[in-house]
């Protein structure tokens, strides 16, 4: 078990307004925010990330998405951290997620679901990696 995960606050949270909303509640859940930035993912890095998707039918709706607007990427720590994050985020679909959590909150659709986040251990290790450089990580 590792105390850190990865998250991204997606083009569809952003173009709301709800980063802030969404990073408030992250820190009320008791995450420490170990490295943070917004960027504008193009089709091409958007692709590389969810390559473990390429053969799903979905894969290019998927990366029109994740390109077409900020998002806001960031690596949280505190124990427990994949685990405890999934459960802030709730169900990918919002309608079946539970009262409070973001996706709840925030998210429209399953399609745009508001925020992303890691699934195991070496996957927050993976997407971390991804955006961040170790001089990046604090």
């Amino acid at each position: 078990m590792s105390n850190r995960t990865f998250t991204m606050i997606k083009p569809d949270a952003t173009e709301k307004g709800y980063t802030g909303a969404i990073l408030e509640k992250i820190n009320a859940a008791g995450f420490r925010i170990a490295a943070i930035k917004m960027l504008h993912l193009s089709a091409e890095k958007a692709g590389e990330f969810y390559a473990v998707h390429k053969e799903r039918p979905f894969y290019g709706e998927l990366v029109e998405f994740m390109s077409r607007g900020p998002i806001t990427a960031a690596i949280l720590e505190k124990e427990n951290a994949v685990e405890d994050f999934r459960k802030l985020i709730g169900a990918t679909n919002p309608a079946q997620a539970a009262e409070g959590t973001i996706r709840k909150l925030y998210a429209a659709s399953v399609g745009e679901n508001a925020i992303h986040g890691s699934d195991s251990d070496e996957n927050a290790r993976i997407e971390g990696d991804f955006f961040f450089s170790k001089l990046e990580q604090f």
